[in-house]
């Protein structure tokens, strides 16, 4: 894990691609309130942790399904993370506690190696600061049932193919059915915001290291 470290570090030495990446795999119909500045005033801040590890002699990353439930973000496939607290002292603070809780890390146990940029999501109000870690040790995900309906592990060289995008029709709220490209690992489908950070590491990633 240590080449991923320094290749990792090495993208943050760079300029962060941001609304770019994020808006080249954005459903269309989101793409104007994701960057109108108005909506974001009042946003819930948040923040989610990209944490690699290493699995099978290659660097992965960690993802949870969320459980079923009446709201926007049932049953997707995101990043562990959570709602800024009071009590927090940062919001990559938010990001290790929220992961803690809900997949059961050490956070003492992650090297932190960069931050990308915000993002807003229009469907919850929800700005979120997601930030990329390595994890130092061997995970044994303990994740949270109220919070997590399980756990998603992708080798990172997956995301760098570049037929792992694809297009992909949607449901959401039962009825609202739109296309838009995800990452497609599986039977997992990555779309939305999850897909959008996780564009602009890949975006940094290919600029830098390949």
């Amino acid at each position: 894990m240590a080449d991923i470290r320094k290749q990792l570090l090495c993208c943050f030495n760079n300029s962060l691609p941001g609304t770019d990446a994020h808006l080249s795999i954005a459903p269309i119909h989101r793409r104007g309130d994701i960057v109108n500045e108005e909506l974001k005033i009042n946003a819930v801040k948040s923040s989610v942790l990209l944490l690699f590890y290493e699995k099978q002699n290659k660097p992965h990353l960690v993802f949870i399904r969320r459980p079923r439930y009446n709201g926007v973000h049932s049953g997707q496939i995101s990043f562990p993370g959570g709602r800024w607290e009071k009590t927090d002292k940062s919001m990559y603070h938010t990001a290790l506690r929220e992961s803690g809780e809900e997949i059961g890390i050490q956070p003492n146990l992650v090297k932190y190696t960069g931050k990308l940029s915000d993002l807003y999501i229009p469907p919850s109000n929800y700005i979120v600061t997601p930030f990329v870690g390595i994890y130092t040790v061997k995970p044994e995900f303990d994740p949270d049932p109220q919070e997590v309906d399980g756990i998603v592990e992708v080798p990172f060289d997956f995301f760098l193919n570049s037929d792992a995008l694809t297009e992909v029709k949607i449901t959401v709220r039962g009825s609202e059915t739109f296309s838009t490209q995800a990452f497609v690992y599986h039977d997992n489908i990555i779309w939305g915001a999850t897909a959008m950070i996780l564009n602009e590491l890949i975006v940094l990633w290919k600029t830098t290291v390949e």
